[in-house]
């Protein structure tokens, strides 16, 4: 049977205006299930949009945490390109320094030489002179002995020189009963006499090998027996040899010294 349109009109109204006829009527077409479904799909939307919008703001925070890590990883280049920077400095200053270093220490070594040398010079114009003050009667023998002292250890290359007191109730040395004086080095187990002269003589050489005989007879020991003279006279050198005495000059050659 069709409906009028009065019939028409008057259920329409009837849908906008009444809530329980428009319900009553969705329930018999099957609309409530779908309604519900509807409801519960807009429900899950909702929970789906509220999960995004938390996923959005974890992403944004996320993207601003990056972007402060970020930043602070562009700081923490620059200034480890600044400390490269720096420490390529220190490098060429320190190999500066090492190139400044070196060229000081040559110096240090050439001046090193230097004073050697000239330590030396004076070394042995201090024996010349000695020497020659000793010839013309300028200081005495006690002095000369004194002052070329030095020189017996470096002649003998042995180590300190002592002063040995001997007392000759026989007389071996001078023929009567004295007391005799004599410079005593001993190293690796050997004894060394030593006599220094400003001029050494056969005489000399002879006094020197009693001086030996009574050391030996008081000591027990065998000396080596040195005489280290400014001046040798010949005489000296050919007795030397055949009593044993070493003679060793104080001067070097080149000063018009004869050497033997």
């Amino acid at each position: 049977m069709a409906l009028s349109r009065e019939e028409k009109e008057r259920i329409l109204r009837a849908l906008e205006e009444d809530r329980e006829f428009r319900y009553a009527l969705m329930g018999l077409l099957g609309y409530t299930e779908l309604l519900e479904r509807f409801t519960r799909l807009e429900e899950g939307q909702r929970r789906l949009e509220e999960r995004q919008q938390r996923l959005e703001e974890r992403f944004q925070e996320l993207t601003q945490r990056q972007q402060r890590l970020e930043e602070r990883q562009q700081r923490l280049e620059e200034r480890f390109q600044k400390l490269e920077e720096r420490f390529a400095e220190l490098e060429k200053r320190y190999q500066k320094l090492e190139e400044r270093f070196a060229r000081i220490e040559e110096r240090f070594l050439e001046l090193e030489k230097r004073v050697l040398r000239v330590e030396e010079e004076m070394s042995e114009t201090r024996r010349i002179l000695t020497v020659l003050a000793h010839r013309f009667g300028i200081v005495s023998e006690a002095g000369l002995r004194e002052a070329l002292r030095f020189v017996v250890e470096e002649v003998l290359g042995a180590g300190r020189v002592e002063r040995v007191i001997l007392r000759d109730d026989e007389g071996i040395v001078f023929g009567h009963p004295s007391t005799v004086e004599v410079d005593v080095s001993v190293r690796d187990d050997v004894h060394v006499l030593v006599e220094v002269k400003s001029r050494a003589t056969r005489w000399d050489v002879a006094e020197m090998r009693r001086i030996g005989m009574l050391y030996e007879r008081q000591r027990g020991v065998k000396p080596r027996l040195v005489i280290v003279a400014g001046f040798i006279d010949p005489e000296a050198i050919e007795l030397a040899a055949k009593l044993g005495v070493e003679l060793k000059p104080a001067i070097k050659e080149g000063y018009g010294v004869k050497i033997p």
